[in-house]
């Protein structure tokens, strides 16, 4: 492995540099990486043969430009030998992912998929929304390509299997039915409404339909409600009818629903200016469950074949494959990539580059809606890229920034109080980037507005200076818009100067007069306030950010309050988790029962041993 820390004055560059490396090199597969004379990661690559491939860029001739630039930027290499090239091929994306190299293509949005969940740790199984590890026992089915399209999903399969939604403590609290049983989206198992068989074969028909399964399931509705209308049971029979309907409807608002297709992921790559979007289609038990756009970047130029190649690999490094990935452009790895994911996978996974049939016309229909995405998407940055440079000039900046930060903080008093971190850019919300920071300073008076942006700022940019120093990624702001006035723009910069940090635009944005939209004055420091003209686009913009910052705030903090709303002494018991604590507020009704609870009382409970007993009246009872 060579050295980058080396002196770079003597080392020649280019292809010189990587032509004394042959000479090292072995036919071993494994990954190198091109360094700059700063020890920048340029590129990340892997290979079958490492001399081959280094043999191959030390040619002086025969590269395409974005090649030829990064050849003549390289100053050093490093090389990781493995025992085979699907090795080299999953560490090669873990560390393009890790490094982000300017020539790589980069995949920037890495958020998990939600799934739906059908519980079997109950007798009257919940069905809900669920996103990361598999951890609850029961049924998962997805991944649905956004939450938008399970809650769609959900809100239909309700009124089909009126399956119950709440939490299993809400379950065993209820004495009467609640709203979604009066308006016909749950049987009302809580209090008794349907029996445990009758709602065990809802159950099934529901799997059986998210199985792909949905004609048999519709038949047996059908056949149902025949025999009730004969029977004279016309209000069960116009019941049965509805909930035909709403099946219907289901199957409708998916859109494509191949027959040849049982399981597959769609992915379409269409690219233009220089830019490229990537539309992935999810089929899952023969039905469409969503599609989603990732707008990649190519790598300082890369051709089609490299930018879906790199994405496919990154794209699964955190995800399960499916059993056939279906492609609008051949990659040229495309069995060794099947063979990687095979193995991350567990199974075997088929990537395929199909060119008649079925399967060709989903991928031109998904490949058209990349080329539509696209084309919204760069029309959409041309807008954003003119706001930014507006907001330079409204602000004095050198350039238009590529990172503004906004912050904003959100508490009830002084209680439950968090703060927020939105980040736009040329793209518009960069909402991957958004931070929020449960405020920890138990020294800070209620309501100490100041105290806790100190804080914020503080964790942020301690963090900032620790993992990038020298400013060399991109997750450095360009311009902090901070929600207030002067003293508080004050305040950030004595506190980004005590941090070091001084050379970053601080402008504060004040309610203004009567604290209306329109009105609102920016604080600089060292100069006069300011307004922008009321229909100026600059301040629409300017309100927008100040505004998702708002929002973002709101949300964190009342999801927070929620949390502290549903916390008990229970949470805080070692050995006590989600089913021990249901147990035992079951059977004494209420966490101040458990706490007087004797501890004879406590080993009666089911699930609770007689050691975890003695801790929990242990913990009650040293804390007086």
């Amino acid at each position: 492995m060579s050295d980058p820390t080396a002196p770079t004055s003597d080392r020649p560059t280019g292809h010189a540099c990587i032509q004394s490396y042959l000479a090292t090199l072995d036919n071993s597969p494994g990954v190198y990486r091109m360094l700059d004379a700063e020890s920048r990661v340029l590129y990340v690559g892997k290979a079958k043969s490492l001399k081959k491939r280094v043999a191959n860029y030390a040619k002086p001739s025969g590269h395409s430009p974005r090649i030829a630039r990064m050849i003549s930027e390289t100053a050093s290499m490093m090389f990781l030998t493995t025992r085979t090239e699907t090795e080299a091929l999953l560490l090669e994306q873990n560390l393009i992912k890790q490094l982000k190299p300017r020539y790589n293509v980069l995949l920037r949005d890495d958020k998990s998929f939600p799934n739906i969940l059908i519980t079997r740790d109950h007798a009257f199984p919940q069905i809900t929304k669920h996103r990361g590890a598999k951890t609850r026992k029961g049924a998962y089915f997805g991944p649905f390509a956004s939450a938008g399209a399970v809650n769609r999903t959900l809100n239909q399969l309700q009124k089909v299997f009126l399956l119950r939604n709440c939490s299993d403590s809400m379950f065993d609290s209820r004495t009467r039915p609640c709203l979604l049983y009066q308006i016909k989206r749950c049987s009302g198992p809580c209090v008794g409404r349907i029996s445990e068989g009758d709602y065990a074969r809802a159950v099934r028909d529901a799997e059986r339909f998210l199985q792909g399964k949905s004609t048999g399931v519709q038949e047996a509705l059908a056949t149902e409600m025949e025999a009730a209308s004969e029977a004279l049971e016309f209000e069960r029979a116009a019941a049965l009818r509805d909930r035909i309907r709403a099946l219907t409807q289901v199957q409708s608002v998916q859109g494509i629903n191949p027959r040849g297709v049982a399981e597959a992921d769609i992915v379409a790559l269409h690219m233009e200016g220089g830019q490229a979007c990537v539309q992935v289609f999810f089929i899952r038990a023969n039905q469409n469950w969503g599609n989603r756009d990732y707008y990649p970047k190519t790598g300082a130029g890369a051709g089609p074949e490299e930018v879906l190649q790199g994405f496919l690999g990154q794209f699964y490094e955190n995800k399960e494959p499916p059993r056939l990935i279906l492609l609008s452009h051949d990659i040229e790895d495309r069995e060794l990539m099947a063979q990687a994911l095979s193995e991350r996978a567990g199974r075997k996974v088929d990537i395929a580059f199909p060119q008649r049939g079925e399967k060709t016309e989903l991928v031109a229909g998904a490949l058209r809606n990349a080329k539509e995405s696209l084309g919204r998407k760069m029309a959409e940055s041309a807008a954003q890229g003119k706001l930014l440079k507006g907001l330079a000039e409204a602000f004095g900046l050198e350039a238009p920034p590529n990172r503004v930060e906004i912050y904003d903080n959100s508490h009830i008093q002084g209680t439950n109080a968090v703060g927020a971190m939105v980040v736009a850019g040329p793209e518009g919300f960069v909402k991957s980037q958004y931070r929020k920071f449960n405020i920890r300073g138990d020294d800070l008076t209620p309501g100490d507005d100041f105290g806790m942006m100190k804080e914020v700022l503080t964790r942020r940019f301690k963090r900032l200076l620790k993992e990038d120093p020298d400013r060399q990624g991109e997750t450095w702001p360009d311009l902090l818009l901070i929600d207030g006035g002067a003293g508080q723009v004050s305040a950030v910069v004595q506190i980004m100067g005590d941090l070091g940090v001084r050379d970053i635009p601080i402008v504060g944005v004040a309610k203004g007069i009567d604290r209306d939209a329109g009105k609102e004055e920016f604080h600089r420091p060292g100069q006069r306030p300011f307004a922008l003209r009321h229909n100026d686009p600059v301040l629409y913009f300017i309100q927008r950010l100040r505004d998702e910052a708002h929002r973002f705030a709101i949300g964190t903090h009342r999801a927070k309050r929620a949390k502290a709303v549903g916390a008990t002494p229970l949470d805080e018991i070692p050995g006590v988790g989600a089913t021990r604590k249901r147990a035992l507020l079951t059977h004494f009704g209420s966490a101040k029962a458990v706490s007087r609870a004797g501890l004879a009382d406590l080993k009666a409970v089911d699930g609770i041993s007689d050691s975890l007993a003695e801790t929990i009246y242990g913990f009650f009872h040293e804390r007086g």
